[in-house]
């Protein structure tokens, strides 16, 4: 299929683009690797009017250190990230995650802010920004405003940009010295839709006592689950089997999956204990 008639613009400042999103409202879309976007415009689910193209506009193509976090411009590339050494010494879990999203084709294409923005329920990205607390930095001719994962992330599919606005930057806290970062995902098929995921921050102490626990899960629900009743058994208590066994149990009992044509709910369900108990396996090795 094609897509409906639409306007296309390619400005090449971010003035140009906010005016632009000021123009026309909602009837606008961005567009950046267009790994999402075209696809569902091909399939006339999205019918934007208009196209606004970041790809001339490369004060948004960034990725750098600024203190304690590392940013993320609206225009970097997944591949970018993924060969980054940024990313590989200060976001070991945004590295670990990165080969699962698509396959290289995508990612070469594909952008960080963009699959944040897409916000599926079934992405890698959503949950590495909800584990490591990320914020997300919004532009629009009005100003810019900075909210955290819990609100920028709304259900499926929909996040809290305003029409007018557009996601500039994502930060990314730098992982401490002691952390331990997994991320694992179960598929049905190589390179298909996952049927649920978990990215793994925690840091441990020389004694394996962990200090800090964050843990999101993806495929329990319109969004990425944070796991707080695991986080919460986990703080402050060295990771031996029981404490392992008792923060999957936590997980199996926080989340609400809904069941569908790849997995039921209890599957599901099951999934994100058993990965809870692999990802802190493999953080203690």
């Amino acid at each position: 299929m094609k897509p409906a008639p639409f306007e296309f613009h390619a400005p090449d400042s971010e003035e140009e683009i906010h005016s632009l999103l000021d123009e026309h409202g909602d009837e606008a879309r961005i567009l950046a690797g267009g790994q999402s976007l075209v696809p569902l415009m091909n399939m006339r689910i999205l019918q934007p009017s208009v196209i606004i193209s970041l790809n001339r506009c490369h004060t948004l193509a960034y990725l750098e250190a600024d203190g304690d976090c590392i940013r993320c411009g609206a225009l970097t590339r997944q591949a970018t990230a993924e060969e980054s050494k940024l990313v590989e010494r200060h976001l070991p879990l945004l590295r670990a995650a990165l080969p699962h999203v698509g396959v290289a084709a995508n990612r070469n294409f594909g952008t960080v802010c963009g699959s944040l923005t897409h916000a599926d329920p079934l992405a890698e990205l959503p949950s590495v920004a909800s584990a490591l607390d990320a914020t997300f930095v919004i532009t629009s001719a009005r100003g810019i405003r900075e909210v955290g994962a819990d609100a920028f992330f709304v259900s499926a599919l929909t996040t809290c940009i305003e029409p007018g606005e557009m996601l500039r930057e994502v930060r990314f806290p730098k992982a401490a010295r002691n952390a331990r970062c997994v991320f694992l995902e179960v598929a049905n098929r190589a390179h298909g839709f996952a049927v649920a995921g978990l990215a793994a921050y925690v840091e441990l102490d020389p004694e394996k006592r962990c200090t800090r626990a964050r843990l999101a899960a993806m495929g329990m629900g319109d969004t990425a689950v944070r796991l707080s009743e695991a986080e919460a058994v986990l703080e402050n208590e060295a990771l031996t089997e029981k404490v392992i066994d008792g923060a999957a149990m936590a997980a199996t009992g926080g989340v609400e999956p809904d069941g569908d044509a790849h997995a039921s709910a209890d599957h599901r369900r099951h999934l994100v204990g058993v990965l809870v108990k692999r990802a802190l396996g493999s953080a203690l090795d």
